[in-house]
């Protein structure tokens, strides 16, 4: 192969790619999202600088995707922490959990998201939406909220997934040192909400070594959302080089 043929390919392996080399489509994307409070110290622990920690609040959200372009269906979960950067709010992605290798891949390369492989599931039970997330053949979170109990406004909805979010992209270079050590910021573009609602909620978190989600403990339950979208990742830029210690 060519140098010019290799130089047009973005992952390995290089005959049979881990993921396409394409901006994906989410159809029928379905959140449930349960914000809470936890312990300050525990937060300030985990956000690197030079994003803020104003209140001592988390999201755990499970992302039930019904149709991605060059993925197909998966589940998603994970926590995401308000954080600020420069006066503007926003979320930083602490973890994410998915059944999915491609789009796992694809979010560590060419983005930044904190991908690792689990088992996470979003479903309906006896008047409950149900949404968990094993490492394993262990549980590690339990969410449940009540099942389209209440409207919630659309444009509300919009602002919760549509805030800026940051992330830490981190290469490793041939000696074990970091070749490339960033903040990045992207954001969630072309949102249709096709539903929303929120209700009564409860989370429970269990201790696991490999997926510490615990770590973060649940304190109070502040709020729940149950949304329908469609949308599209925007893709990411750097805005704060670790290795420069400067804002790009």
């Amino acid at each position: 192969m060519k140098t010019e043929d290799v130089r047009q390919h973005v992952t390995a392996p290089l005959t049979s790619p881990a993921y396409p080399p394409m901006v994906p489509r989410f159809t029928h994307r379905e959140y449930l999202n349960i914000v809470y409070r936890t312990d300050p110290e525990a937060l300030r622990a985990v956000v690197p600088e030079p994003l803020r920690v104003d209140d001592p609040l988390v999201r755990f959200e499970v992302m039930k995707m019904g149709d991605v372009s060059g993925y197909g269906p998966y589940t998603e979960a994970g926590q995401a922490i308000p954080v600020s950067f420069e006066g503007e709010r926003g979320e930083y992605l602490h973890a994410m959990y998915l059944d999915n290798f491609p789009a796992t891949a694809s979010g560590r390369e060419v983005s930044a998201y904190p991908k690792v492989l689990g088992s996470p599931a979003l479903y309906a039970d006896s008047g409950a939406l149900v949404g968990t997330l094993d490492h394993g053949s262990l549980r590690v979170a339990t969410a449940t909220m009540g099942y389209k109990h209440h409207e919630l406004d659309r444009r509300e909805a919009e602002e919760q997934i549509t805030v800026p979010t940051y992330m830490l992209k981190t290469v490793p270079g041939y000696d074990g040192s970091p070749r490339v050590q960033e903040l990045v910021r992207t954001r969630i573009t072309d949102v249709t909400v096709k539903g929303a609602w929120t209700g009564p909620a409860r989370l429970q978190l269990f201790q696991h070594v490999l997926a510490p989600l615990a770590d973060l403990p649940v304190r109070e339950v502040v709020s729940a959302s149950h949304i329908l979208t469609d949308l599209t990742l925007s893709g990411a830029e750097p805005v704060h080089d670790y290795l420069k210690g400067a804002a790009s």
